[in-house]
């Protein structure tokens, strides 16, 4: 990746979701990742949310960065050859480590067990200081909204401490989580 572009990954769904807002968010965010002069990590997919965050990121003038498990490949459609740097690995394992060693910061979008995988993964090891990555939850349509009393009751039952809460930023558009990230990396927005 460019290191001159603060490189991003996107963790979200492969696919669109039930409602609008969630494609419109994933489109305008990778808009602004590519017109903010940003990069993209993400899982390699053309479909859903995925999709539609990494071909407007293409779109904007980001480089992008796709991380596709090999057993994928038939489901997940890359993007087109032009659009992004493909690697493919052997195992979601691999996807995971590569996405989280190549990136400055993480954005997370609604999406499925694979995408709260991903979140989980990235809070983990934050919480074990194993990176110190700004980790930025985009809200839409309140998706998230079940996952902040979970959090509380680990806090609560002694599973953790109200620390945690340190790990993430919660916003609520793509815009909001432009500048946020640039505030986190001291990146201005070209």
């Amino acid at each position: 990746m460019d290191k001159k572009k603060p490189a991003i990954c996107v963790f979200c769904g492969s696919s669109p979701g039930a409602r609008p807002a969630y494609a419109a968010a994933a489109q305008r965010l990778g808009s602004l990742l590519g017109h903010g002069g940003y990069s993209l990590v993400f899982g390699g997919g053309r479909n859903g949310l995925m999709g539609l965050v990494a071909q407007a990121a293409h779109d904007a003038g980001a480089k992008v960065l796709g991380v596709l498990p090999d057993f994928l490949r038939k489901i997940e459609v890359p993007l087109e050859p032009d659009s992004e740097d493909l690697i493919i690995v052997p195992d979601m394992q691999v996807r995971k480590q590569i996405m989280l060693g190549r990136s400055d910061a993480f954005v997370v979008l609604a999406g499925g067990l694979g995408t709260l995988d991903e979140l989980f993964e990235v809070l983990s090891i934050s919480q074990l200081k194993a990176h110190d990555k700004p980790i930025v939850i985009v809200d839409t349509e309140e998706f998230f909204a079940p996952l902040w009393p979970l959090l509380a009751r680990i806090v609560r039952e002694g599973f953790a401490q109200r620390s945690i809460e340190s790990l993430y930023h919660v916003v609520r558009t793509p815009e909001e989580a432009i500048g946020k990230l640039g505030e986190l990396l001291g990146h201005a927005p070209r």
